[in-house]
């Protein structure tokens, strides 16, 4: 005997709604050309844990990927939108203006290929330094020298050796700290004489002891420290540094994606000066 089918709703209508479901789920696939690699897990940003910047990049290395800042590939990654202004630019742009004349040559330390520079030029038109020197890796030095001489940026220098830079009023370093292979104190210790301004933007900090974690840069894999922030203020203080300012920058809190139960690490950025430099732009006492 055949079975029979009782349902209240025609067959039909069900399998029309069958199949606008089926091309629901589809249309990802249909709109990247039928690219299945589109739909798998976006890689992810930050990986694994370290005790230390070398043991990370031996890492990167066992990995298979590119491994650190230091490649030429990584260098055209997110330029454009470096080169805007962002929201935690804006205590340095306060800053920069408030000391503009004390300031007559600036070291923009892992300043990349100028992209502050580039994104400051409107905002400081009026209280811009006569020489504006950025400090960074060769790769990205070579790229950033080809790319002002392309574009006529006559005001912008590239060194890969701080002595070079020759003394400085000012030494700013905007998201450079996380990815800095040395201590703080040992870069400015490698300068000619310490500056007497020193702003520090985009500090990766964390609760409990310091780690290096792996960030994802374009083909790269690159060592992200998250320091102790209280180690922190120790090293630069003992050069004879005092805080004038500090900011927090919390939509720069990052959590590691392998690690989630390490938490959430904060971003803060520090004005110091030396305490025998004081100049007509300094805070009041």
């Amino acid at each position: 005997m055949m079975a029979t089918v009782h349902t209240t709703r025609p067959i039909t209508p069900l399998l029309r709604s069958a199949v606008g479901r089926l091309r629901f789920s589809l249309r990802p696939l249909q709109a990247f050309g039928g690219r299945l690699r589109y739909l798998l897990p976006r890689p992810r940003r930050f990986s694994g844990c370290y005790p230390d910047y070398q043991t990370a990049l031996a890492a990167a290395r066992a990995a298979g990927a590119m491994p650190g800042y230091d490649h030429a590939e990584v260098a055209p990654v997110s330029f454009d939108r470096m080169c805007r202004v962002a929201p935690w630019d804006y205590p340095v742009l306060f800053w920069l203006q408030r000391l503009s004349g004390d300031i007559r040559t600036l070291v923009d330390a892992g300043g990349h290929m100028g992209t502050k520079y580039l994104a400051f030029r409107a905002q400081l038109a009026t209280s811009w330094p006569d020489r504006w020197i950025v400090y960074d890796v060769p790769a990205i030095v070579e790229a950033g020298r080809q790319r002002a001489a392309a574009e006529g940026l006559t005001g912008l220098h590239f060194v890969t050796d701080l002595r070079e830079a020759g003394p400085a009023d000012l030494l700013l370093g905007s998201g450079l700290l996380q990815y800095l292979d040395i201590p703080v104190s040992q870069l400015l210790l490698r300068m000619v004489a310490l500056p007497p301004h020193l702003i520090l933007n985009k500090v990766a900090f964390r609760k409990g002891a310091p780690h290096v974690t792996l960030e994802r840069i374009g083909p790269a894999l690159v060592p992200y420290q998250m320091r102790n922030e209280e180690a922190f203020l120790d090293e630069i203080t003992a050069l004879g540094y005092e805080l004038v300012d500090r900011w927090s920058i919390p939509s720069l809190s990052h959590v590691i994606d392998t690690h989630p139960e390490m938490g959430a690490s904060e971003s803060a950025g520090f004005y110091f000066r030396l305490r025998e430099a004081r100049g007509r732009g300094d805070a009041p006492d």
